[in-house]
């Protein structure tokens, strides 16, 4: 099983929710700044990584979890990496791509763009470390219902 955790920017809700899934922050503990600061890729990557599929690790069944930041292109991304894996395995049965841009609030967008996208990140680092704090719920959320899927997967 493979998951792919996306959204627009792949920095921080992908970071976190990728991270969540693995094991390395916990599901129910909002965790500190520091914490979201020491991932090897919140608020880290770079444009040149923008439609790159970066491995995350694996979780405790075994499911390999990687995270993508697609743009606003999702139309274009999406079944690209499903196509691909299709004709790798033959369908994507084993393959839960997920789309963590409803969690994004405000402060992660404005946050992240000024880190990301025009570099100020000694402005835009601690707003986006802060709303992905306060988003941190709904990104577990989505996290929980993915793991839901994979269980009820493996129990077919």
């Amino acid at each position: 099983m493979i998951v792919v955790y996306h959204d627009a920017g792949g920095a921080h809700s992908t970071a976190t929710a990728a991270n969540i899934h693995i094991g390395n922050l916990s599901m129910d503990k909002i965790p500190t700044k520091e914490e979201l600061l020491s991932l090897p890729t919140f608020d880290k990557t770079t444009r040149s990584q923008m439609g790159t599929l970066l491995y995350i690790g694996e979780d405790e069944l075994g499911t390999k979890v990687y995270t993508v930041g697609r743009r606003y292109k999702p139309n274009l991304v999406i079944p690209a990496i499903s196509s691909m894996y299709t004709i790798l395995h033959g369908s994507t049965d084993d393959l839960l791509i997920v789309d963590t841009q409803p969690s994004v609030n405000l402060l992660m967008k404005i946050g992240g763009f000024s880190s990301r996208a025009i570099n100020l990140v000694s402005f835009g680092r601690p707003i986006v470390t802060y709303g992905t704090i306060k988003a941190y719920k709904d990104i577990a959320n989505i996290v929980k219902k993915v793991k839901q899927q994979i269980n009820d997967r493996n129990k077919q």
